[in-house]
């Protein structure tokens, strides 16, 4: 790596502009060329704030109170518009965090891709076309061609980071800024595309600023780091050296708060289990046109599963496995084709009104789940209506002790789901769920969207609740470090069917298909020291 720099960033400090809030102040930090260097934080730290004012991409809302950045030894802040058109994509690119949003939903992938080309350099209509041909398959997608005529919402969210990705290195800039440019994916696809994101930067000799709240991916791929907490610096330095033996507070905080394995729990599995789902088949009706009759497609082939009591059940696999399909037809959500579901020893449709009062569902993204124009305590209260011998004043307690389990207390009560943090609302979604203290949960993707703190503060209330209630539990996730934490056994899942299982110990350790392997190597085993840091091994390699 060469030690030539190539940007540099002093004192800079941004403010919200009517109110005069400081929301980054006198951030300080230089990125080498060809380096791949990290910014890690909580949402709100200000990380993706201080690098969008890098190339002037500051929301109206938000001012320069001071500093300077300077690319190339050039000051980017004193640039005019037509300066920064020019170094917008050609020299500096960004990835960022959720591509549906940044590639445009009416425009084919060939036209998007051809722009940048087309504004920024003097190929012809043939040489761009071959150009974006060739990046295409660099970046793995199957069918090039008909790639150039499809549109964003045709392809899947690993596939569409993948064409951001392509996008941005047509024009081989010589500095990518990645904002969060995984969150999104599960554990296989974040690190194929990290691994396709190194290697094309590693090619052109393109520096990389990586910004995300993922520690053991920043770890994995950045050479130093800086960590942001509340739009200031509190620790920077070499990434091995910083994880290894972390100085500052909140650095330890967030090392802390990474999911460790715990104790693995000894289930009692003579009885009859509490949920047991056997045979099912799931089939999705195709769409049929004046030409083409109504296929389907099926999801589920012939699943089977058993949930005991008070056990944890983590269902894994990759986006598109079936597992929340599976997840939605035990709750009832979906109806299954074939086979049957039981819920303590016999059928579930032989008493419904019980099955459903028993089984809740927490869900992936709160704020769609919580109903906008009520209150937390009625939203609570909502799920004890068929409750019965409770009374209008017994329904308002239980409400009130049930928010205070899952540690926020009746002063939430007379809010709304909107004045909440994404923390905050998915403990109401629990709290709704265990209100009516069911004997069987369902949770999919319940810490999915949170960040590391936050998530560790969920897992730890989860455990908290599960131990003092006894439920049993089907832990849907794509998340295997949480797994890892949570689960007492695991299931396997790949293309509708479940292709290994057993206790989480076994196949963290011992997985016998290729595909849990290929998952289990995505994620670092961790070890905490006495520093309050943690070492990385990454599994499965030799």
């Amino acid at each position: 790596m060469t030690t030539e720099t190539l940007l540099t960033v002093r004192d800079l400090s941004l403010e919200v502009a009517r109110t005069g809030h400081a929301v980054v102040s006198n951030v300080n930090f230089d990125i080498a060329a060809g380096e791949i260097f990290g910014i890690v934080g909580e949402s709100g730290s200000g990380k993706t704030l201080a690098t969008r004012a890098l190339i002037s991409l500051l929301p109206q809302a938000i001012a320069v109170t001071g500093g300077s950045v300077a690319y190339k030894g050039r000051d980017v802040m004193g640039m005019k518009s037509r300066e920064l058109r020019r170094l917008r994509g050609a020299e500096i690119g960004v990835v960022f965090q959720e591509p549906m949003t940044s590639l445009n939903p009416s425009m084919t992938i060939g036209r998007q891709l051809e722009e940048g080309l087309a504004l920024h350099t003097k190929l012809s209509a043939e040489e761009r076309r071959e150009r974006i041909l060739d990046m295409l398959k660099r970046v793995g997608i199957g069918d090039p061609e008909g790639a150039l005529t499809a549109y964003p919402h045709e392809f899947s969210g690993g596939m569409r980071q993948r064409i951001m990705l392509a996008s941005v290195m047509l024009l081989k800039p010589a500095l990518l800024i990645a904002d969060e440019p995984t969150t999104a994916l599960d554990a296989v696809i974040q690190r194929d595309v990290m691994e396709l994101m190194v290697e094309l930067t590693r090619a052109e000799g393109t520096a990389v600023l990586l910004i995300s709240h993922d520690l053991p991916m920043v770890a994995r791929y950045t050479s130093r780091i800086v960590v942001m907490e509340k739009g200031v610096i509190v620790e920077q330095g070499r990434t091995a050296d910083l994880l290894e033996a972390p100085k500052h507070p909140y650095t330890k905080k967030l090392l802390s708060s990474l999911p460790f394995r715990g104790e693995l729990r000894v289930i009692d599995t003579s009885k009859a289990p509490m949920v047991s789902a056997r045979n099912i088949v799931v089939d999705y009706a195709g769409r049929k046109s004046l030409l083409r009759k109504a296929g389907s497609k099926r999801a589920l082939h012939g699943v089977s599963i058993d949930i005991h009591e008070g056990e944890v059940v983590a269902l894994v696999g990759g986006s598109g496995s079936g597992k929340t399909t599976l997840g939605r037809t035990i709750a009832g959500l979906v109806k299954e084709s074939e086979g049957q579901i039981r819920f303590q020893g016999r059928s579930r449709d032989e008493d419904w009104i019980d099955y459903r009062l028993n089984c809740q569902m927490v869900f992936q993204d709160p704020y769609s789940s919580l109903d906008p124009r009520m209150t937390i305590e009625a939203l609570v209260e909502e799920a004890l209506r068929l409750v019965p011998g409770l009374d209008a004043e017994a329904k308002r307690k239980r409400a009130h002790e049930t928010l205070e389990e899952v540690g926020l207390g009746v002063d939430y009560a007379d809010r709304y789901p909107h004045e909440l943090s994404g923390g905050q609302r998915q403990r109401v979604a629990i709290a709704r769920a265990i209100a009516r203290r069911p004997r069987f949960l369902i949770a999919d993707e319940p810490v999915s969207a949170l960040d590391v703190t936050v998530r560790a503060q969920v897992l730890d209330l989860f455990s908290d609740l599960q131990k003092r209630y006894g439920f049993s539990c089907l832990f849907i996730s794509h998340d295997l470090g949480v797994v890892e934490q949570v689960a007492d056994r695991v299931v396997v899942m790949q293309d509708g069917r479940i292709i290994e299982q057993g206790d989480r110990d076994t196949i963290f350790d011992s997985p016998k298909e290729a595909y849990t392997r290929r998952l289990l190597s995505a994620i670092p085993a961790l070890d905490q020291n006495a520093q309050g840091g943690v070492s990385l091994k990454w599994r499965l390699e030799a």
